[in-house]
């Protein structure tokens, strides 16, 4: 008999070593390379018979839009793109006990008032299932329930003209295919998987939701590839001591990315919030040093958030950095520009920066907030209450110009601030008055470089705040 011949499998990235090792020389894993079956090897190269010819198009002809089906929540459908299109694969990943299994049960239990919907998980036995149905008042939908892992049970189920047309799996890290001796979880099982069932699901039009296991750093475990093959990927992202859940697209084939959609958590289960800026904003005490509001941009929904900071002596001879919400290298970049360039002496300083709420913020656009946010603090004075800023900071302390700017100034006027701090406009100089789009005027100061904040602040940047 001859003998089966291995192979060893990175199960982070999906490398193929020849034997073993500690650590993948590819994305530097450690304990990830295993043991895995080879696969049967094909004859290289193509047979002698004749390919059939492919069938070319023009980019002029025109394609109908593709249809959507909506959940009924709309935070949800605005990530999606609009709705789910069927035959679409979506990858929704998160940490453990973040609410995706939660989140995706309110969805199938929406969706079963007007097509069939199926919920299979790996992980929970049914009865699991129908207590938290209970528990959040969905005992009554007509959701079809199934405990199983064998994908080919689940594509005997799903592959037929009265198949449901909806299907979360839950998760596909636990799914295996019987015909690899590799264990559920692998890159090959992973993969496979995967593969099977979004082939099942866009020859039957079925709208495919799959749940992905993260890794300790916050990517979706097993192979990256997987991320390639589906249509969408979603990450349920929030912080345990915090009640609201944000739902992140950061790949989507049929709408926007970057699109975020924001949940409450409450006993009923996930609930949706309209205007995130009044909740990331409903805590928010006024006449308080070292607090700035930031008008950013998530997708296309413009968001009001508070970023906190906190200048404070340090005993130690190298000073603390601490960051909650944003880049730690962005940091660095916005106090050394305000000491080298602007003579600020924040330096020997402990510094400490909060976005409040939990929300993480990626856009360079939160500079200038975050400057005003740490001048305030050192001066220990406060910003005027209804004042919103943004910006972008260069490396010689200019501040650059951002997108959409009207859209972050009628968010702000319309959440009743007074006035703002932004980049000068293209074209324009000094600080000037603008009215927003026939709302009431809203005191805009335009501002070309970081100095000019300096004299809202006055002398107690120098000498500290006033004990």
């Amino acid at each position: 008999m001859a003998r089966q011949s291995t192979r060893y499998t990175c199960q982070t990235c999906g490398t193929v070593h020849t034997k073993w090792a500690g650590q993948c020389d590819q994305c530097g894993s450690w304990n990830s390379i295993v043991e895995e079956a080879a696969p049967e090897t094909r004859p290289k190269g193509l047979s002698a018979g004749r390919g059939r010819a492919i069938d070319f198009v023009g980019l002029d002809q025109h394609t109908a839009d593709p249809p959507r089906r909506l959940s009924g929540i709309a935070e949800f459908d605005r990530v999606c793109g609009g709705g789910m299109v069927p035959g679409s694969a979506i990858l929704i990943g998160g940490d453990p006990g973040i609410g995706k299994s939660t989140l995706l049960l309110q969805v199938v239990c929406r969706m079963a008032a007007d097509q069939s919907c199926a919920y299979i998980s790996g992980e929970e036995a049914v009865e699991q299932v129908r207590m938290r149905a209970a528990r959040l008042g969905l005992a009554g939908a007509g959701v079809q329930l199934a405990s199983a892992t064998s994908v080919r049970d689940i594509v005997a189920s799903l592959d037929r003209a009265d198949g449901p047309k909806v299907a979360v799996i839950d998760s596909i890290q636990t799914m295996y295919i019987d015909s690899l001796d590799s264990a559920p979880g692998t890159v090959a099982q992973v993969r496979s998987s995967a593969s099977e069932l979004i082939r099942v699901a866009k020859r039957r039009g079925i709208c495919l939701f799959l749940v992905g296991h993260v890794t300790k750093d916050g990517a979706i475990a097993g192979p990256r590839v997987l991320e390639h093959m589906v249509d969408c990927v979603l990450h349920f992202e929030g912080e345990r001591g915090h009640h609201f859940r944000i739902l992140r697209g950061i790949k989507n084939r049929f709408g926007p990315t970057d699109e975020i959609g924001v949940f409450e958590m409450a006993e009923e289960g996930l609930l949706e919030v309209e205007n995130p800026s009044e909740l990331f904003l409903a805590d928010r005490r006024g006449d308080v040093s070292g607090a700035s509001v930031f008008a950013g941009l998530e997708g296309t929904r413009p968001v009001l958030v508070e970023i906190q900071a906190l200048v404070a002596p340090s005993p130690l001879g190298t000073p603390r950095r601490a960051v909650v919400g944003w880049d730690n290298a962005r940091l660095a970049m916005v106090l050394a520009v305000l000491e080298a360039r602007c003579g600020v002496p924040i330096g020997p300083r402990d510094v400490y920066l909060n976005v409040a709420g939990g929300l993480r913020i990626a856009e360079p656009a939160a500079d200038l907030a975050v400057a005003a946010a740490l001048l305030s603090s050192l001066s220990g004075q406060p910003l005027p209450r209804e004042t919103v800023v943004f910006g972008e900071i260069g490396l010689s302390a200019e501040i650059r110009a951002v997108s959409q700017m009207d859209t972050r100034l009628k968010e702000a006027v319309k959440l009743g601030f007074t006035s703002a701090i932004v980049p000068v406009r293209r074209g324009r100089q000094g600080r000037k008055s603008a009215t927003v789009s026939g709302h009431d005027a809203l005191q805009v100061s335009e501002m070309a470089h970081v100095e000019d904040l300096l004299p809202m602040f006055g002398d107690e940047l120098w000498s500290g705040p006033k004990q």
